[in-house]
């Protein structure tokens, strides 16, 4: 962990030489992501691209469930970075995202002497071994490269982003007590968003923007084409076909597209030849988790009233 201020050290630009494998187009990166499992759009992998080229945070904004927090999980893959993640709520603060004192150990050393004058004793306990580092100071002070995971950023205030904002923009935080800690190489960092209010303009000002939306039906059928090889090619668009009608309603979750794998990894396993009443009737529940939701869908799909076992076989609507 590199400081300057009141402490000085090394005070250089964050470079690493493992981050000169990098992918060095959006093509390549788009075929690396394939290759760690996730399908990008052309959009997405140019921005990932650009992200790795310039040292620049993605705020990534979408509806829940269209693959946000796992293209900073497949990013990692790709990149073979260890991922660390910050799950926001509301509430968070420092203590839990950046770094606090160990109050216990810094007493303990207080009181090993006997007569302590405060001057003695504050420099020895404001230093990096009393330190608990959080996740956003684990990213900076990493020797190796990491993918930096901010979750649903949205779910906290706008203090908590003014918090970020140093981070964001020169990759260092300051700590009262030791001074700047800067950044030993470059994280990529993914900051995701619900939309669920609307993020300050200083944040986006320091990030570039992705917005994922849910798949075209093609593209989700190549998605669940990669994860499901072996499912019969017309029940796989059939579910895709479903999976988009049931988006369309007002439903209180609309199904994810790791729902959507799971109702293909759901119908291989059964060995479902088709995907008629009885067995949407059975596996409905895979894609839709409400009740009142699974009330909306059967009726719109003419399953009221279906139970597992009807033998009338007929293809749902």
């Amino acid at each position: 962990m590199s400081t300057s201020g009141e402490r000085h050290a090394a005070d250089h630009a964050p470079s690493h030489p493992a981050e000169s494998a990098s992918p060095t187009s959006a093509v390549e990166v788009r075929e690396g992501l394939r290759a760690a499992g996730y399908l990008p759009a052309a959009e997405t992998a140019l921005v990932c691209h650009l992200a790795l080229a310039l040292g620049k945070p993605i705020l990534v904004e979408g509806p829940a469930g269209v693959g946000k927090t796992e293209l900073a999980n497949a990013l990692a893959r790709m990149t073979a970075r260890e991922l660390i993640r910050l799950q926001c709520y509301e509430g968070l603060d420092e203590a839990k995202a950046l770094y606090e004192w160990n109050y216990r150990k810094q007493l303990l050393r207080i009181q090993a002497e006997r007569e302590p004058g405060w001057r003695e004793v504050e420099g020895d306990i404001f230093t990096e071994e009393y330190l608990l580092a959080r996740p956003l100071l684990r990213a900076i002070a990493s020797e190796q490269p990491v993918v930096l995971l901010i979750d649903e950023i949205d779910k906290t205030d706008q203090e908590f982003e003014a918090m970020l904002l140093e981070l964001l923009s020169d990759f260092q935080i300051s700590i009262p007590e030791l001074g700047r800690v800067a950044a030993r190489t470059t994280p990529l960092v993914l900051l995701t968003s619900n939309n669920s209010r609307e993020l300050t303009e200083a944040l986006k000002r320091r990030c570039l923007y992705l917005w994922l939306d849910y798949p075209s039906p093609e593209h989700e059928l190549a998605i669940i084409r990669m994860h499901t090889p072996d499912l019969d090619e017309q029940i796989a668009r059939r579910l895709v076909e479903i999976v988009a009608l049931v988006r369309t309603l007002d439903v209180k979750k609309p199904p994810s597209i790791a729902e959507s794998i799971d109702w293909a990894r759901t119908l291989l396993l059964l060995g479902a030849s088709a995907i008629d009443r009885d067995v949407l009737t059975s596996t409905l529940s895979v894609i839709v988790k409400h009740r009142a939701d699974l009330a909306v869908v059967g009726e719109r799909l003419g399953l009221s009233g279906a139970r597992p076992g009807d033998d009338d076989g007929r293809q749902a609507a």
